[in-house]
């Protein structure tokens, strides 16, 4: 092994397997030394993402999408069946398969590129070298020109609420339960939360989610949060809002769990709970004294708009820096940073970064909600359009929800678009294409869509905003 490279990655995740990668298509000799290991002590890249996860928590959430609407869809369809049951043990397996196939997957794109795989732990020393520990504790010093930081995040712990498996547990270990806790709680009606609660409750659990915030999804359009709020009671989540969790204990094979809202104290008995509070970067061991590189108050590295850090050849992407906690914002940013240092032109466009919720119905949105354009005291035009005026949707038998476009009244730019129903991370794709180009509602408009198709909901809220929509009443 070369002790000199052009560039080094320190992780490799969604962000830093993308540079790692993009660095050897840009010629350059590279290596990527990641640390994950998982439960079973063996190496694999990929990051939380592809292991603990996206990749994981969407297989078990497809599975146990395609087992609720088994139960209780398809009789609509003229589907008759019986007996339908489920084997949790298979699901897993199902699901660590694919966890399996997209990690190897990795390893093969390194070695299409040139990069050099190094599974163990890298630590950034001052003049950038690298401290690379491998898996069987030997330590070896790298150089290179440039190092990319990418070491990710990790689960948030609550000092009230402090992980103990398999009672109190953080995503992965509700990824990994083998059979549906009859009662589950979840602190936190974040993302994680509201994908992990929707998988056991489809597979039987009683679901209760404590959430601090007195408003439910408070980062989205709070028409698109209410909408989406209404579809997940009727699921059967039990989502108490303004409920600041104060302690939880396990007691038994049980977790007693105390939390206070407005009317006062509350005691919440379960027999899991699960911690989906957030993320915070991860740096432990990642820097030596006098680096120079600088963390922000919250523990995250100080990065420019274009993910350099004050020190010259330290760029540092994904999780660790600012921004949202999203693998493919993170795979930008290490795309860019690789064009970078190449002398190639890079960038990533924050204002268009979409976010993704997979539940039933999905939730997905890209630019400013209602609340903040109208803060920005410019004046807007919003269409919306619902699902169930849209004929596939209704054929699909998944009629519920709503897409909906705000623009500027002076130019017509689209401003943000909100969706939640069908498909809706796949539907946000175009969206964020014509905000990207910085299209009108009218580019929309004269857009042709095939009929029919999920993507006309999109082009009716355009011309709702005209207030010309074709198949839907235009208030």
């Amino acid at each position: 092994m070369a002790d000199s490279f052009d560039v080094i990655v320190i992780g490799g995740g969604p962000a830093g397997y993308p540079a790692a990668i993009r660095a050897g298509q840009n010629k350059l000799t590279v290596a990527c030394i990641d640390e994950w290991r998982n439960r079973d002590g063996t190496y694999a890249f990929g990051g939380t993402c592809l292991n603990a996860g996206c990749i994981p928590s969407k297989a078990l959430l497809e599975s146990t999408e395609l087992y609720h609407r088994a139960r209780e869809e398809f009789a609509l369809h003229g589907i008759k069946t019986s007996g339908v049951s489920v084997d949790v043990a298979q699901m897993q397996k199902r699901k660590a398969g694919i966890v399996k196939t997209s990690t190897q997957g990795i390893l093969a794109l390194f070695k299409g590129a040139g990069v050099t795989p190094l599974q163990g732990h890298g630590k950034l020393l001052p003049g950038r070298r690298v401290e690379y520990t491998a898996a069987d504790g030997t330590k070896r010093e790298l150089t290179a020109a440039h190092v990319i930081l990418a070491s990710g995040s990790v689960p948030l712990e609550l000092k009230c609420a402090p992980f103990q498996a398999p009672h109190i547990i953080d995503s992965q270990g509700a990824l990994e339960l083998d059979s549906a806790p009859k009662r589950l709680g979840v602190i936190g009606a974040g993302v994680i939360g509201l994908e992990l609660g929707s998988v056991w409750r489809r597979l039987g659990s009683e679901v209760t989610v404590l959430e601090a915030l007195p408003d439910f999804l408070a980062i989205a359009d709070q028409q698109l949060a209410k909408e989406a709020a209404r579809h997940f009671k009727k699921q059967g989540l039990d989502i108490r809002l303004g409920a600041r969790v104060t302690g939880a204990r396990v007691a038994g094979d049980a977790v007693e769990v105390a939390y206070e809202d407005a009317a006062g104290a509350h005691g919440l008995t379960v027999d899991r709970l699960i911690v989906a509070v957030g993320r915070r970067p991860y740096t432990k061991d990642l820097l030596a004294e006098g680096t120079g590189i600088e963390l922000d108050e919250r523990g995250f590295i100080k990065v420019d708009q274009q993910c350099r850090t004050a020190v010259e050849g330290i760029w540092a992407v994904g999780d660790c820096v600012r921004g949202p906690m999203l693998a493919h914002k993170g795979k930008e940013e290490g795309v860019m940073a690789a064009d970078l240092i190449a002398g190639h032109f890079g960038e990533v466009n924050y204002k268009t970064v979409p976010a993704v919720i997979y539940t039933a119905p999905e939730i997905a949105w890209v630019g400013q909600t209602e609340e903040q354009v109208k803060a920005s005291g410019r004046p807007y035009k919003v269409g919306v359009f619902p699902f169930l005026a849209n004929g596939r949707a209704r054929a699909m038998e998944q009629a519920q929800g709503f897409a909906k476009i705000l623009a500027a009244r002076d130019d017509d730019e689209i401003l943000g678009v909100h969706i939640v129903g069908p498909m809706a991370g796949e539907l946000i794709a175009e969206a964020v294409l014509a905000m990207e180009y910085s299209a009108s509602t009218e580019d929309l408009q004269r857009t042709i869509h095939a009929h029919p198709t999920l993507s006309e909901s999109l082009h009716e809220a355009a011309l709702a905003a005209d207030k010309r929509a074709i198949d839907s009443l235009n208030r």
